[in-house]
């Protein structure tokens, strides 16, 4: 699968199909962080659907700029097991800058990406999976997001080292922070160099997610606010406005490729 999802919106769906884990943690047995565990697990059990407001920061550590967007999320897990997401940015911060209104969307949904620049009035609709296929978004070393998501401990392990880190200022109320390292010589130690994730102890879920890449270039959080686990979602809620009546669209499917 193209890895087109690591960058906007697979890190807002891995926040919420991270609460379906059980992985194995190191120093194993440790109690707190089996508490933890036990949690996403117990969570994972009875998710179905999500909404929240998004934050997403991304910074260039070379440059030292970053690029804030803002908006909000719907996600739902549909009867038949497929997973349908919406992603809708509509402010836009660089630096210090005034925010100022921008809007680009994106959803996912019988294995079709839509990415809809409505600045630049482009529409790109990618296949980013075969007809009938449900693809594990988040298998290790094979994903295009490296999480230990529904995996055996024993892949977890092999793959990395997890850690509880002490709670500090700036954190997430209520929150608490496990940190997952690649370990040396694996695929995902070519893609990045760590992944932290806050978890709500409330909610039992994942409410602040930050990646840094393996060249420790590319910086990005991602913050969910007003989660809320059972808003009753309808079909409307993942329909995208109709532009067809809108002149000067650049529309254009790109059909799937490995």
């Amino acid at each position: 699968m193209r890895n087109i999802f690591v960058a906007t919106f697979v890190i807002a769906l891995a926040a919420a199909a991270l609460a379906q884990t059980q992985p194995t943690t190191e120093p194993a047995g440790d109690p707190q962080i089996d508490q933890v565990l036990n949690e996403l697990h117990a969570r994972g059990g009875t998710l179905k659907e999500f909404t929240a407001d998004i934050t997403q920061a991304d910074t260039d550590t070379i440059m030292g700029n970053t690029t804030t967007k803002s908006g909000k999320v719907w996600y739902q897990v549909k009867p038949d097991g497929s997973v349908r997401l919406r992603i809708l940015f509509d402010k836009k911060q660089v630096g210090s800058k005034p925010a100022h209104d921008e809007r680009r969307e994106y959803l996912l949904d019988n294995g079709w990406l839509i990415d809809r620049d409505y600045l630049g009035k482009i529409e790109t609709n990618r296949q980013v999976s075969q007809p009938g296929e449900k693809v594990n978004l988040f298998q290790l070393g094979k994903g295009p997001l490296p999480l230990p998501i529904g995996q055996d401990k024993k892949d977890v392990h092999d793959q990395f080292d997890v850690t509880l880190v002490p709670s500090a200022q700036g954190d997430p109320p209520s929150s608490v922070h496990l940190q997952l390292k690649p370990k040396t010589g694996t695929d995902l130690a070519r893609k990045f160099n760590i992944l932290d994730f806050w978890i709500d102890r409330k909610l039992a879920m994942p409410i602040r997610i930050h990646t840094l890449d393996a060249n420790q270039s590319t910086d990005q959080q991602i913050d969910l606010q007003n989660l809320n686990v059972t808003p009753g979602l309808r079909d409307a809620d993942f329909a995208l406005p109709s532009i067809e009546k809108e002149p000067g669209w650049n529309r254009h499917d790109e059909p799937f490729a490995q």
